[in-house]
């Protein structure tokens, strides 16, 4: 079973962006978000994905992923139909050591939010942190894109 070892965190400020050697636009929105299972659709650049993620586990690191290309065309379609809220983001990749860091800047609702996440091969895995990375924010609910689309970034000063 294909599984996803990832970490969040936090970003201090925009010198990650003298530092990335790709940026794409990204589209998504969730036929479903409920975290058993949440169904993800999403417009990167010139490719659609459908993907389907599990439940974290316990070290709030990993989960069942799976995710298969599908053509623009089908994936707008999809994003029709998906549950209200879309997230529209610009994703720069960040090469640190042997790792690349996917640097979400965040727009619409939740402009003014950047979150850095780095896939890694076993959970206790070794990485260098770059000086532009901050807190860590690995299995806070909140930070979820799925969570994001229902709770946006620009509501959270009224909690």
């Amino acid at each position: 079973m294909p599984t996803e070892i990832e970490r969040k965190f936090l970003v201090s400020n925009e010198n990650f962006k003298e530092e990335s050697f790709k940026e794409l636009r990204i589209i998504q929105g969730y036929l479903c978000s409920i975290p058993e299972r949440t169904v993800r659709v999403r417009v990167t650049g010139e490719q659609g994905f459908i993907a389907v993620k599990g439940i974290i586990n316990k070290s709030d690191l990993s989960r069942f992923e799976w995710e298969k290309e599908i053509s623009v065309p089908e994936a707008n379609e999809l994003l029709k139909i998906c549950e209200p809220g879309l997230i529209d983001k610009i994703r720069y990749h960040v090469q640190s050591g042997q790792h690349i860091f996917e640097v979400d800047e965040f727009y619409g609702e939740n402009k003014g939010l950047t979150i850095a996440e780095i896939e890694l091969k076993s959970e206790d895995e070794k990485f260098v942190k770059p000086a532009w990375l901050d807190v860590e924010v690995t299995g806070d609910v909140r930070y979820f894109n799925s969570t994001l689309k229902q709770h946006p970034y620009s509501t959270w000063k009224n909690d």
